[in-house]
């Protein structure tokens, strides 16, 4: 059977803001990795937010977006006005699972808890994503989870669409309950809430299938002094990624969740646009072959209101609003600008008689039935990039739920000793610097509309980061590490992947200036095919390699036909040193009023540490290697990549 992801939200203003120690999240996640209550299960998230709807919402929908199987909240559930945890995930919910809620509910009765029928508790699905509201307290929050674990795999398996699990969930759903007495464990160690989720990565130990690391470390003086690995092209080594980039599957989501994902089956119109003859303009719906002249004012058509009465009769009109229906008999719509008023009721709330100064035509400013689009007409096709126009006609046609192409799950992972989580207030320890790398690459997906998991940091030790990789290709489709693949003693993740985790590695070196060791690689996990990019730990590299190689992928996966970002041509403004290798030089890429061609101006010093050359930046430029030139002149001209308009 598949693994289980389960992610724990605790909601409390007080562990929140420190106030109090979170007992209740750390024991469920306990309870999970023993794997007693729920096989195969393992915590991938645990993070604490206050009584805040727009908090706890946030955290539901991007745990949602990135597959997490279970979702257990605990806390803010009772009858105090600081209780909004179920109005949170009501709002979230696509679909309500009353059985679940109910089971909780006849459980914690009858075990005489004396304010169970006290919660406001629910749970539900949200796109494949299983969300249950548990009591905040440590003892019935674990007492919930106990009654419900067992239909817990079915419904992960129902919910993913996975026979073979299916199959196997149906055996432990007859299994014997586990006993109450196990369920609650003791507070072993305090552990403090935390409003982000990277913190509790670095501390928990999971249980997975064992692996013992087969890598040895203490070789120094026998390890290789030159790579192994060939020096490849960066467009062959795209060839291979996007080669190895599947697309995962469909899955239907709510139409106002889908921006930016991509369309898996064809939207046909369902009725016609507009569903009935309507008005372009405010004015008088009238009789053409009238003429001009004066009309009698029978009454207004107004938007809104459904047609009605005798048809229009020789010699009468109708007051009509833009969008308002054209009454039966009319076949054309006036503006109010040519007409004048004759006589109105006295107390002026009724036109009477209007005089018309222009004389009409069949068909003026009337929308005709289906002129915009017809019923079954298609109105998006499949590979359709949903944006803000591509939504509103989903909601024009009344679709409201729509199949999607699945997108990746990611898990980024930190490699080295040397590396420091930037916790807010706390010194940098010696010998350490902080993890940028983490915090860029996390905000450069969410830009591109992914978002991924923080496996927090690995140590340069064999079998911590073989656990750490074992963990991190349990809860995701594509794993990016950062660190860990130059020729140094300590660089152990090649080596991991091949012999380790028997991984298949497509290249492990580039012919690039930043990004030289950048490394790919593919395995089987779980029996489900995982992409392992290894970037280099220098953060200017990982942000441009993951440019260049990671986000490609994952718009291939998402269904994107086109993939690669857009090359375009650009003319330099100063003279630019040249490299033996093809260097990807950051920029600032701009149009001038008047010019064809945009123009560049570099970010300054572009060695691979340092990340300001990154800031302000929203192109690539593509230059050229060269062994005898030593720069390119100002004024030449360029490809440069853009992944952010000017």
């Amino acid at each position: 059977m598949s693994s289980i992801s389960i992610a724990i939200l605790t909601v409390s203003d007080t562990c929140a803001n420190g106030k109090a120690v979170d007992k209740s999240g750390p024991n469920l996640e306990r309870l999970v990795e023993n794997g007693s209550l729920i096989p195969n299960a393992k915590v991938i998230d645990l993070v604490c937010v206050p009584d805040e709807v727009k908090d706890i919402r946030a955290k539901l929908i991007a745990w949602s977006e990135i597959g997490i199987n279970v979702v257990l909240t605990t806390g803010g559930t009772g009858f105090s006005p600081r209780d909004v945890t179920p109005e949170a995930t009501r709002e979230v919910l696509h679909k309500e699972t009353p059985g679940i809620t109910m089971a909780m509910m006849k459980y914690s009765l009858e075990v005489a808890f004396p304010h169970a029928m006290l919660s406001r508790a629910i749970s539900g699905i949200r796109d494949r994503t299983l969300i249950i509201n548990l009591p905040g307290s440590l003892k019935a929050a674990a007492e919930c989870l106990s009654a419900v674990s067992p239909c817990i795999p079915h419904a992960v398996a129902l919910l993913g669409d996975k026979s073979a699990d299916v199959a196997a969930a149906h055996k432990l759903i007859q299994a014997p309950e586990p006993q109450m007495k196990s369920v609650i464990t003791p507070h072993q160690k305090h552990s403090h809430c935390h409003d982000h989720s990277h913190h509790h990565h670095h501390h928990r130990n999971h249980s997975h299938h064992h692996l013992e690391s087969k890598v040895d470390v203490h070789k120094v003086a026998g390890r290789s002094r030159h790579s192994p690995y060939p020096m490849m092209e960066v467009p062959i080594a795209q060839s291979k990624v996007l080669a190895a980039a599947g697309i995962l599957g469909t899955e239907y989501v709510y139409y106002r969740d889908a921006l930016g994902k991509v369309l898996a089956q064809d939207v046909f119109a369902k009725d016609p646009l507009p569903p009935f003859p309507a008005s372009i303009k405010d004015g008088y719906a009238v009789i053409a072959a009238d003429g001009s002249g004066k009309r009698a004012v029978l009454g207004s058509s107004a938007a809104g209101q459904v047609p009605g009465g005798e048809p229009l009769q020789r010699g009468q009109c109708v007051r009509i609003t833009t969008g308002a229906a054209v009454p039966a008999g009319a076949d054309s719509v006036v503006q109010v600008e040519d007409t004048h008023l004759v006589h109105a009721s006295a107390d002026k709330t009724e036109e009477l008689e209007i005089n018309i100064m222009k004389i009409p035509q069949v068909g003026e400013d009337i929308r005709p039935l289906g002129s915009d689009i017809q019923a079954g007409q298609l109105v998006l096709a499949a590979g359709s990039i949903l944006g803000a126009a591509e939504l509103g006609l989903l909601a024009t046609v009344g679709v409201t739920s729509v199949s999607v192409f699945r997108p990746p799950k990611v898990a980024l992972l930190s490699t080295g000793n040397e590396l420091q989580d930037p916790k807010e207030g706390e010194p940098l320890k010696a010998g350490h610097i902080r993890d940028s790398n983490k915090t860029t690459l996390l905000a450069l997906l969410q830009e591109h509309g992914f978002t991924a998991v923080d496996m927090g940091i690995a140590p340069d030790e064999p079998q911590a980061l073989l656990d750490a990789l074992q963990k991190s290709l349990s809860c995701a489709d594509v794993v990016v590490t950062t660190g860990g693949v130059s020729m140094g003693e300590k660089d152990l993740l090649k080596s991991i992947l091949t012999t380790d985790l028997n991984a298949t590695l497509h290249f492990g070196r580039i012919n690039m200036k930043p990004g030289k060791p950048t490394t790919f690689a593919t395995c089987d996990f779980n029996d489900e095919k995982r992409l392992v990019f290894g970037l280099p730990g220098n953060p200017v590299s990982a942000t441009v390699t993951s440019h260049l190689f990671v986000l490609p992928a994952l718009r291939k996966m998402l269904g994107y036909s086109n993939p690669l970002p857009p090359v375009i041509k650009a003319t330099t403004l100063e003279d630019l040193h040249l490299d033996p290798r093809p260097e990807y030089h950051r920029a600032v890429l701009s149009w001038t009023s008047g010019e064809s061609t945009p123009t560049v101006k570099s970010t300054g010093n572009q060695i691979s540490s340092r990340l300001l050359s990154c800031s302000s930046s929203n192109c690539l430029l593509i230059l050229p290697s060269t062994q005898e030139c030593s720069k390119l002149p100002s004024g030449s001209v360029v490809d440069a990549i853009l992944f952010k308009m000017p």
